[in-house]
């Protein structure tokens, strides 16, 4: 791809080819990182910049600067995939392809595919919210002036070719479902024409044919978002940094997945609609459970194909990350199914899952396994005994550490194992200095019997304090405790569908002072 000599940003050296990060990208760091670590929890979404919504250019670069100089040594990310509705990175259209919403123009200025007048007339949007709509329209009026760019002889076409070739098991379908969407009104795939709801050989060739400039488009989107990523993550590790990777259990309905691998899902044969939709059953939080209205698994199909979907899914995303975070792990031991149509969760059923012959097979074909596991809420023996005979680090989260059960709660601190996460909260959780307000005076007394008063240090650092103490391998703090920030700050609300997601840093906010506390306690603590 051909560069401009325009002056690039201080942080963003060269962008090497596609190839070149690929080359570089899945090597071990040069340092290795000891048992012992700590890192941050923060979605590019949540970066500043300047469109609306963070993404992977110039301040994410700044960010792994923030977390070098820190002593830091993981960076921990929600899913990367495009959301399908309600803009959650926990229901994703694919579980290959990138967010073109994190696609940087900045960097594409650098490399001489957008002009100065393409990043003129930017308005002005609110710096600590992402504003959704805007950030689309903004972001995609720019990948098209870079795809028209693009077409220019004198720019070389062999990497995005080399792209295309390699990737081509996953991008021609997301890239021709998404091409489909668009043609239809971004309905339901199982609405469309029956011949290409049900994927027919010739009316897929047809519909390949008709649709060729916009399928090559969406495939240009996600050469484009490959190179930047991989160009970061060579950033991360020559800062001897990992990156944590979330992996959605479930996949969206009018996804890419489901449209392509009808047979992995329980479907009805005729209408295309899911059989049965996961959720979770009633407990002290929710009487009625909880209804996600994504498909279950065919899990005797899955297994008859020795499982290729989920290991597929596992070799890709450890292409793009170090580590892989595990949501909703309890599902592959059993899973919670509701008929569809149901208007709660309470008429559900538990159904076994064969968890323990997927992660052998996973075993072998890693030889390691890279993983942490969310093993919160309706957990069992049967869930331990499978994430303990792997191995896998579950999650301990402080702020669930003083409720009455005293000191047989198992999420203070001497009551961890090592092989363990810890985490001050998490983007489902409110921030510290929220819950700390939020919770009963008999709770904050109890907060005080074990960490002692704030005083000036406030909640937040003495949190961070007992977390990196811990006997705990790992540690993990949003970076809306070490910023201490109160609700306004928190990521989700779980089971609300709208105004998630939003927050954002603003420039300057991870000062010299920060990054040299949050050094020093990890130091003392030896991480």
């Amino acid at each position: 791809m051909s560069k401009n000599t325009n002056k690039k940003t201080d942080t963003v050296q060269k962008e090497p080819s596609l190839r070149e990060n690929r080359k570089t990208a899945f090597r071990k760091t040069d340092k290795p990182v000891g048992m012992r670590a700590s890192g941050v929890l923060l979605h590019p979404t949540s970066l500043p910049g300047p469109f609306g919504i963070g993404d992977i250019g110039p301040c994410a670069y700044a960010f792994i600067d923030f977390l070098k100089k820190s002593c830091q040594r993981l960076w921990q990310i929600l899913p990367l995939g495009p959301p399908v509705e309600n803009n959650s990175p926990y229901e994703i259209c694919s579980i290959f392809a990138g967010n073109p919403l994190l696609i940087s123009p900045e960097l594409l200025y650098t490399q001489g595919l957008l002009r100065k007048n393409d990043l003129a007339d930017i308005p002005k949007m609110p710096v600590q919210q992402v504003d959704f709509n805007r950030a689309t329209s903004i972001k995609f009026r720019m990948l098209k002036c870079a795809w028209k760019h693009f077409q220019h002889p004198d720019i070389p076409k062999d990497d995005f070719a080399s792209f295309c070739r390699q990737e081509m098991n996953w991008v021609d379908n997301y890239a021709l479902f998404t091409a489909l969407k668009s043609a239809n009104g971004g309905s339901r795939w199982n609405i469309w024409d029956k011949d290409i709801a049900w994927r027919r050989p010739q009316t897929l060739k047809l519909w390949n044919e008709k649709l060729k400039a916009e399928i090559n488009f969406y495939k240009f989107i996600q050469f484009l978002f490959y190179e930047q990523w991989f160009q970061l993550k060579n950033y991360a590790r020559q800062a001897n940094i990992r990156i944590v990777g979330d992996m959605p259990f479930y996949m969206a309905f009018n996804s890419t997945e489901v449209w392509s691998n009808p047979d992995c899902f329980d479907l009805n044969p005729k209408t295309g609609e899911p059989v049965f939709i996961a959720g979770a059953p009633p407990d002290q939080f929710n009487s009625a459970g909880q209804l996600w209205n994504v498909p279950t698994y065919k899990w005797k199909y899955l297994e008859q194909c020795k499982f290729k979907w989920w290991l597929d899914r596992f070799k890709h995303l450890t292409r793009l990350v170090d580590i892989i975070r595990i949501d909703h792990f309890r599902g592959f031991q059993a899973f919670w199914q509701v008929r569809q149509r149901k208007k709660t969760a309470v008429n559900g059923n538990w159904v076994p899952a064969p968890g323990k012959i997927l992660f052998d097979l996973l075993k072998k074909a890693l030889r390691k396994l890279p993983v942490w596991v969310e093993d919160m809420g309706s957990i069992d023996r049967e869930v331990e005994r499978l994430r303990n005979s792997f191995d896998l680090p579950g999650m301990k989260i402080l702020q669930f550490a003083f409720d009455a059960r005293g000191a047989n709660n198992p999420y203070l601190p001497f009551n961890y194992p090592r092989n363990c996460v810890v985490y001050t909260g998490t983007h489902d959780n409110d921030t510290t200095v929220g819950w700390f307000e939020k919770i009963s005076a008999a709770e904050k007394r109890r907060v005080f019997d074990y960490i002692g008063e704030p005083g000036e240090e406030g909640i937040h650092w003495q949190m961070i304090r007992w977390a990196m103490g811990s006997v705990a391998n790992n540690v993990v703090i949003p970076i809306q405790d070490i910023l201490g920030i109160g609700s306004t700050a928190r990521m989700n609300f779980p089971g609300q569908k709208k105004g998630q997601w939003l927050w954002r840093y603003e420039t300057g906010a991870l000062t010299e002072d920060i990054a040299e506390r949050l050094g020093n306690m990890t130091g003392l603590f030896g991480r």
